[in-house]
């Protein structure tokens, strides 16, 4: 594979404008029919309104494993971003390639598909999957769609490397992110009798209350030896809101919360307990007073981590073909836990870095699609060894 090649597709990438809130389905009819036209057996699986997709294409035998390349095609807005390059049209200055997407992450897409062109399907010993989803930036849910239909299918691959920025550092471990808005409804009076009322924004704080006794609670659970920083799982009330007026009693209120957790169990505490309290324990209160009153909780996203492993063969194969040393831990969250609750051995590992992404003039640097190039190349040597 030529690194050339792999910034002639990336090119082609970059102009596919797949902001989150719009259809990918050109990029992925482009990806599908690159792959399809190299032999590849493809799968497509669509959202409930039929304009997202993704596509999940295999190469090699039709057999049990093999290895899978992933990466997300959806890419943040650019709105309200001082550009000074045309975003969605990749620049080359000072080794530099810019354009949205190019290192989060249609670099690393770029490479796997320039690497699949070099490949010979009837000689890969192994299957090589690749992956390619749609709306990662906005809680993974394309990857979750497509988790579930190859667990249906029975599609389980060996390894999974899921190629967000790491400067092309092998990262083991990144916690979750579950993101919620919890609404409450109750009755709106005059400040003057508030026990004739239900005041959703005292509720509210009440809830945020519980939230912060788990805070301490969750700091007794960190993992011995957690290697994330902090080493425990985190929660965080991002934004409040509710009421009119100092005199009014609150009708409304909402309360935008998020948990980060290094175990999955930590997330399952936080969800149970905080689910419990609403239900039993406020919305009684809530309802003696107003039968109508109401607490619904909306799911923002439910990203699970990547816990690190001691036994990793996607963690050893990637290291191989690095040269890398070590591994590490990131704070963003990423596909690769989904890819492990299916019971695949994952890593992230990819050309560019994250202090590049989501912000004007997004950029690649060469050298690093290079040293992904590179480790294609050495992988491909072991599929056809």
């Amino acid at each position: 594979m030529t690194l050339q090649r792999s910034i002639e597709i990336l090119a082609d990438l970059i102009a596919f404008e797949t902001v989150s809130a719009d259809s990918n389905l050109e990029i992925i009819g482009y990806l599908t029919d690159k792959l399809g036209a190299l032999g590849a057996r493809c799968i497509e699986t669509r959202d409930e309104t039929g304009a997202k997709a993704n596509v999940f294409a295999t190469l090699g035998p039709d057999m049990p494993g093999g290895i899978l390349l992933s990466g997300h095609t959806d890419v943040v807005p650019v709105a309200d971003q001082d550009w000074t390059t045309d975003p969605f049209q990749m620049t080359e200055r000072d080794g530099k390639l810019f354009g949205r997407g190019t290192c989060d992450m249609k670099g690393f897409i770029a490479t796997a598909l320039a690497f699949a062109e070099t490949l010979d399907p009837d000689q890969l010993v192994q299957p090589l999957h690749f992956a390619f989803t749609y709306d990662e930036e906005t809680g993974c849910i394309g990857a979750r769609n497509l988790v579930n239909d190859l667990s249906e299918r029975g599609i389980v691959p060996d390894i999974a490397i899921i190629g967000e920025p790491t400067e092309m550092r092998v990262v083991d471990g990144h916690k979750g992110c579950f993101e919620y808005t919890t609404r409450f409804v109750g009755l709106e009076g005059h400040s003057s009798a508030p026990e004739d009322g239900v005041n959703a924004a005292e509720y509210a704080a009440r809830y945020i209350g519980k939230l912060l006794e788990l805070r301490h609670i969750l700091k007794s659970r960190a993992p011995a030896g957690s290697r994330f920083e902090p080493p425990w799982s985190t929660v965080n009330v991002g934004r409040i809101s509710g009421g009119v007026a100092h005199n009014v009693i609150a009708g409304k209120a909402e309360v935008a919360w998020e948990v980060r957790p290094v175990q999955s169990s930590d997330a399952e505490l936080v969800s149970k307990t905080m689910s419990d309290y609403a239900q039993h324990s406020l919305l009684p209160e809530m309802q003696a007073v107003f039968a109508d009153a109401s607490i619904i909780q909306d799911t923002v996203a439910e990203v699970e981590g990547l816990e690190p492993m001691d036994e990793n063969a996607a963690r050893d194969l990637v290291a191989e073909l690095t040269g890398a040393n070590g591994t590490g831990v990131v704070a963003f969250a990423t596909e690769a836990g989904l890819f492990q609750q299916l019971g695949v051995h994952a890593i992230v590992c990819g050309p560019g870095s994250i202090t590049q992404a989501h912000k004007a003039d997004e950029y690649v640097e060469i050298e690093q699609l290079d040293l992904c190039c590179r480790m294609l190349n050495r992988l491909g040597r072991r599929l056809t060894a």
